[in-house]
């Protein structure tokens, strides 16, 4: 999707925020309809018995017929994707929005007299029931687009983004792979050597966010003073993802035209920042440890980085078997556990290689890639050079 800022006038807000809110009430009824369902037991409505039921309730309540259909359906749409995503395993079971969170609604079957460009960074797009809504014509908008979705963050920020299927980046041709080292020191170590750090806020932004979170529990619940500092928290959080979201688009780009392969570790992210707390009879350990962990892995956007690489450059991004990456050493394919010195020090003790713990890690990807490629026929790729192993007792695994 693209995404544009939009610019609505005090009135279109309100607009706005009623469809959120009739969008985030027919949401939680499909919820709740569906809350007792068990494997085994009949299945809550369908969509289309859903929908007539919202015919009933809108014929019933003023309020919500004063919103637009086109919203309200597509909220229920929107669930029944959901409820198949979950039941095909990809996705977790859908739970209730909350006010503040989550906030939006998609509009469908858009015409091209839907959205027009006013000026050179101006533009405006027909939302029902709101009328013309002003955004930042930050890029040329697709003409394929045929929905839209508008949404609004916690910092109170509205944006919109067409949906449409960009057209892939082609491949250089040159047959050149790289191979990424996702990590948390150094967000992305390339096979190249280049480290790629992911931005965050800078120092004077990070004493003010640690200062806003320490008057939140000092401020009264409910009042205005504490409203305010959950926006000033909420502005400064955003401008981290954006920041970290312009870093990945910036990355993803450049990788996808310089490289015909990308080689990635095939990591399972929600099972890695999973919260180590345990329950009340087996409490977890090390739990603050661990959420930092957590905390750090989110920031450096791995999950989303991929993502990006899979729609950029579809077909040429190769998930590997993370298993020993950052213990083998990618000159002699000896795998050492001694070998890691540091957090960035990696030294074979074999053959006496040393290396950035990163980069070498990401060599090992780009190897591992170029085998995958050849074992389906491809042709082989350019890789570390797989010399003959050394014995030792202390060391474990190898290339061969």
């Amino acid at each position: 999707m693209s995404r544009y800022r939009l610019q609505p006038t005090p009135a279109q807000r309100q607009r706005l925020a009623e469809h959120c809110g009739h969008a985030r009430f027919v949401w939680n009824l499909a919820v709740e309809q569906n809350a007792h369902w068990r494997p085994g037991l009949k299945s809550g409505p369908g969509f289309a018995e859903q929908c007539r039921q919202l015919t009933e309730a809108r014929a019933e309540n003023a309020w919500l017929a004063a919103g637009s259909v086109t919203v309200q359906q597509q909220a229920l749409k929107d669930f029944a994707q959901a409820m198949a995503n979950f039941f095909a395993g990809t996705h977790r079971r859908p739970t209730w929005r909350k006010r503040g969170r989550s906030e939006g609604f998609r509009v469908v079957a858009v015409k091209p007299g839907d959205v027009r460009r006013l000026s050179r960074q101006v533009g405006e797009v027909k939302i029902p029931k709101v009328g013309w809504v002003r955004f930042r014509w930050s890029r040329a908008v697709s003409r394929d687009a045929k929905s839209y979705r508008v949404t609004r963050d916690r910092a109170g920020r509205w944006h919109v983004a067409f949906a449409a299927i960009p057209e892939p980046i082609p491949a250089q041709g040159n047959g050149e792979a790289v191979g990424v080292d996702r990590g948390v020191a150094v967000s992305a170590a390339l096979s190249t050597g280049e480290m790629l750090h992911s931005p965050g806020l800078r120092e004077e932004e990070k004493s003010r966010l640690l200062r806003l979170l320490r008057k939140l529990p000092r401020a009264k619940r409910g009042s205005n003073r504490r409203e305010r500092v959950k926006r000033s928290i909420a502005r400064l959080k955003a401008r981290e993802s954006d920041r970290r979201k312009d870093w990945i688009e910036k990355i993803s780009t450049a990788l996808a035209r310089r490289f015909d392969v990308i080689a990635v570790e095939d990591l399972k992210i929600r099972g890695m920042t999973r919260s180590a707390k345990g329950t009340g009879h087996v409490p977890g350990r090390n739990v603050a440890q661990k959420a930092g962990l957590n905390r750090a892995i989110l920031a450096s956007g791995w999950g989303r980085l991929v993502e990006r690489l899979e729609h950029k450059a579809p077909g040429r991004v190769v998930k590997i078997n993370p298993a020993y990456t950052s213990l083998r050493c990618s000159a002699c394919g000896i795998v050492d556990r001694e070998a890691r010195e540091s957090q960035a020090v990696f030294r074979c003790r074999s053959c006496g290689y040393a290396a950035n713990a990163d980069v070498n890690a990401a060599r090992n990807i780009a190897h591992a890639a170029g085998h995958a490629v050849a074992a389906r026929g491809g042709l082989p790729l350019g890789g570390p050079v797989n010399r003959e192993p050394q014995p030792d007792l202390l060391l474990v695994g190898s290339w061969c």
